[in-house]
């Protein structure tokens, strides 16, 4: 297939985008649902089905068999909260010592999950404006797929290069390679007014303790200084405390 030959009208796109909205909400409850932090493997598999079939009439998942002699497989990843999405070309040993290669396609269901709802900013993915985290979906599963069609073309894949530019605006109408999705560290700080290297503090088995954000991820990582604790690079010893964002406190730094 000419990848660079497609060149949908935004009718086309438009159209061809909600047929697989349609057809992954009626197939998936959880889709249905918009229970994103749930979502499984075999959704975005569905998913990315029913965009093959849609707009690449199925060459990209029978490319990847020819290829590699396996499936594209799919992850959901509740540990991503920078990247909304990722393609992989993976690799390991089999049996007889030879190479084994795959493609991968995983998506944030963090992001997701945390980026609307009541009071949240507008949000942007592939420079498309996404009403619900439905949306948001589809533009994450588009750009990766983007990622996977030109590395199964031409062995390599660069979302800051021209080619995929061109090919994301023509196969999908996307306008930017970014995404716009609330990360934890966006919410902490605008529901919570915490945030990395800032003095907090908090309960710990009946103890008031105070020490300072290190990673806010699904929960926050606070440094307490501990004489028990292993050493960092500042000299000085702590311990590591993994808080919920809502239970922390703004707190005076300490002496």
């Amino acid at each position: 297939m000419d990848i660079l030959a497609i060149h949908n009208p935004p009718e086309t796109i438009a159209a061809g985008t909600t047929a697989v909205r349609d057809a992954a909400v009626n197939a998936s409850e959880r889709l249905r649902r918009g229970d994103f932090a749930a979502m499984r493997a075999q959704d975005l598999e569905l998913m990315f089905a029913l965009y093959d079939r849609e707009f690449f009439g199925g060459w990209l998942g029978e490319r990847a068999r020819q290829e590699t002699g396996q499936d594209v497989r799919f992850a959901v990843s509740g540990r991503m909260t920078r990247a909304g999405g990722k393609m992989s070309h993976r690799w390991r040993r089999g049996p007889d010592g030879r190479k084994q290669y795959w493609y991968e396609i995983a998506i944030s269901s963090r992001l997701l999950a945390t980026s609307f709802g009541e009071g949240a900013r507008p949000v942007k993915v592939c420079g498309l404006l996404c009403p619900d985290a439905m949306a948001a979906l589809q533009r994450l599963m588009e750009h990766e797929i983007v990622h996977l069609a030109e590395f199964l073309a031409w062995g390599e894949s660069r979302c800051g290069g021209r080619r995929f530019k061109v090919i994301a605006a023509r196969v999908f109408g996307h306008t930017d390679t970014k995404h716009e999705l609330i990360s934890p560290r966006e919410r902490a700080a605008v529901e919570h007014r915490v945030a990395v290297g800032q003095w907090v503090s908090f309960g710990f088995r009946g103890r008031a303790l105070t020490g300072r954000i290190n990673r806010i991820h699904r929960r926050a990582t606070v440094l307490v200084e501990d004489a028990r604790g292993p050493r960092y690079t500042d000299g000085r010893r702590y311990r590591k405390y993994y808080v919920p964002v809502h239970e922390l406190q703004p707190a005076s730094a300490k002496g």
